[in-house]
């Protein structure tokens, strides 16, 4: 009896060897001018909490000589990547959902990993659920915390409950993480990961072709099949070629830091009335080296781009200054920024709810106090 019992501890200690050695992560990257987004390598943080042991791979797709310098630099960019696959086609030039999760269906097929990790930012939104629906899994958005490789931690309720997801699907278990909850640190010692290339070869099997629907509807002619089937076989024909297309992308010009990275962020709320008392923040926001943002409020009503939005349903952030004007303080737009260092709030409203969130506060009237902080503040050097 104590032969057995030693048998069968040895067994399931086996048994939990082979699944640690088996853990293996795919990082989904997103790439810009030749550089790896501070997102995508927050998700490689994020992967180095699964396990210890865990053999990260980072996907970068693309097209032309930009690609090639983001792959040098996502192989020198994190000592814990093990190797960067690499997807050069015309076809990847624009990340469009439906190309971008059929890519990640082609590299679990032929890679196995137990794990597929993003940024949950606008890239990582957009190919998830679609990645996630070709390999029949249920993803795990907004992860704040991994407690082990199947228990995370994901905020609820506009963040005001923390919410312990396990994880007991098939794999891969994939996963969009919060990068302002996994910092990266700084590691000078990174040795450079090898880059291969993604066989693409067989990218498009399963999708019909062009040449492959002509001669479909031929031999159809020929057996003088019904119209109505040709009508069904063009309809599923458009529904499988995709749904979207690459129109065209605007970015503002600007040398403020990003939203999502900044270190000082200055936001702004519908007390500031107009587009052009907001100027006033962007103003404030060059004095001070810092990025510019504003409530969902202040974007429904036209005052900036709806890219400046700060809060649940836009950018979460977490600055080590966060500086408040006229923001009354509704749950969706604290719910990105609690992981702010010091929160700093003005507002003539003694009883808005962002005073109780707050480190410092001023009741005071934002048209009298930000023009005595432009006088007082020295100039950006």
């Amino acid at each position: 009896m104590i032969g057995a019992i030693k048998t069968t501890s040895l067994l399931r200690f086996s048994s939990v060897t082979s699944i640690s050695r088996s853990i293996s992560t795919l990082i989904l990257a997103e790439h810009d001018g030749g550089a790896i987004k501070s997102q995508s390598i927050s998700a490689v943080e994020a992967a180095k909490s699964v396990d210890k042991q865990t053999s990260i791979s980072l996907l970068l797709a693309g097209s032309g000589p930009s690609l090639q310098q983001a792959a040098a630099h996502a192989a020198s960019c994190h000592p814990s990547i093990s190797q960067v696959l690499v997807a050069d086609s015309d076809k990847f030039t624009h990340p469009l959902a439906e190309t971008w999760a059929r890519l990640v269906q082609l590299v679990q097929q032929k890679g196995e990993y137990s794990h597929i990790i993003t940024a949950s930012n606008s890239f990582g939104k957009n190919i998830l659920p679609r990645a996630a629906a070709l390999l029949d899994v249920s993803p795990i958005t907004d992860v704040i915390a991994i407690s082990s490789s199947n228990q995370f931690v994901r905020p609820i309720y506009a963040g005001n409950a923390l919410c312990t997801v396990r994880y007991s699907g098939s794999n891969p278990c994939m996963l969009s993480v919060r990068s302002t909850s996994f910092a990266v640190s700084v590691d000078s010692k990174s040795n450079e990961a090898p880059i291969s290339q993604v066989d693409l070869s067989t990218f498009d099997e399963g999708l019909l072709s062009f040449s492959c629907l002509y001669k479909f509807l031929l031999a159809c002619l020929a057996f003088k099949v019904l119209l109505v089937t040709l009508f069904h076989v063009l309809v599923g024909y458009l529904y499988f070629v995709g749904k979207s297309r690459y129109i065209n992308h605007t970015a503002q010009v600007t040398e403020r830091p990003d939203l999502g990275n900044a270190q000082v962020v200055i936001t702004g709320g519908r007390a500031l009335k107009s587009a052009e008392n907001f100027k006033m923040i962007e103003k404030l926001a060059e004095k001070l080296g810092a990025a510019v943002g504003a409530t969902r409020a202040a974007v429904d009503a036209g005052f900036v781009p709806n890219d400046l939005q700060v809060g649940q349903t836009g950018k979460i952030v977490a600055p080590k200054l966060y500086m408040a004007f006229g923001v009354s303080g509704a749950i969706q737009h604290l719910a990105g920024i609690r992981d702010s260092k010091v929160i700093v709030a003005v507002n003539k409203d003694a009883d808005a709810p962002i005073f109780q969130v707050a480190d410092y506060g001023l009741v005071g009237d934002l048209f009298e106090v930000i023009p005595e902080l432009l006088e007082k503040l020295p100039e950006k050097k």
